[in-house]
């Protein structure tokens, strides 16, 4: 049986073959290798980004692709849209476990694409896939409440804890604190204020950093080279 999946990551794998990271609809991530998916003929055909139905084979954790054709039209991703489409796929292949399915991060997932292919801002649109991404791994915290099951203050300064979520601060205010009115439209879906953009994206940072360790993101270090050159441009 066929299943909807994306490529999240391919790397050569002997002569014409590579071995693919694939999200599956039904088998979560799994590692297959995909003969002669560098050959001409078939024209690089392991693309992150396209929708894909596939057909696996094999019973260990490296899987045989069998079988795959493109599911339908998509648009392919440029500038800023594509450097965050690879961030997505380096969360999941970095926090996934593999074969375990997860049916809505999937759906997330396609919608994610679907909105950078239409160059929504991309800034709301990762904070949703990070905050999502957290529920989906068991480590999703209260934007609403604090650690104490107090409603968090519009007015007051928080930080992040790692498994318990925001504490009030009290006395001075650092520069790495999280404000309360931001951390409330931020649960929302409010992005209008751009506190809030900066908020959310020091708060995601710090809770995916605990799960990611020390090795950096390379979709982020290739984002941040490209920055620099347009600067220069």
């Amino acid at each position: 049986m066929l299943t909807p999946a994306y490529v999240l990551h391919s790397r050569p794998y002997r002569d014409s073959s590579a071995l693919v990271d694939l999200l599956t609809l039904h088998q979560g991530v799994q590692r297959v290798v995909w003969r002669g998916a560098r050959s001409a003929r078939k024209g690089n055909a392991a693309q992150p980004f396209v929708p894909l139905l596939v057909g696996l084979g094999g019973r260990g954790e490296l899987k045989t692709l069998q079988q795959a054709e493109i599911a339908g039209h998509y648009r392919l991703l440029q500038g800023d849209a594509l450097f965050s489409g690879l961030y997505l796929n380096e969360l999941l292949v970095r926090l996934l476990t593999p074969g375990d399915p997860q049916t809505l991060l999937f759906a997330a997932y396609q919608n994610s694409l679907q909105a950078l292919a239409e160059a929504e801002p991309v800034e709301p649109l990762l904070r949703r896939f990070e905050w999502q991404l957290l529920a989906v791994l068991g480590y999703g915290f209260s934007l609403v409440e604090d650690a104490e099951g107090t409603r968090v203050d519009a007015q007051g300064y928080y930080h992040w804890q790692f498994e318990q979520g925001l504490v009030r601060l009290s006395g001075p205010v650092p520069p790495s604190a999280l404000p309360g009115a931001a951390l409330l439209a931020m649960a929302a879906d409010d992005w209008r204020d751009a506190e809030t953009l900066r908020t959310a994206k020091r708060l995601m940072r710090q809770a995916l950093g605990v799960h990611l360790g020390e090795r950096p993101l390379l979709s982020r270090q290739l984002f941040s080279v490209s920055n620099k050159e347009s600067s220069r441009d």
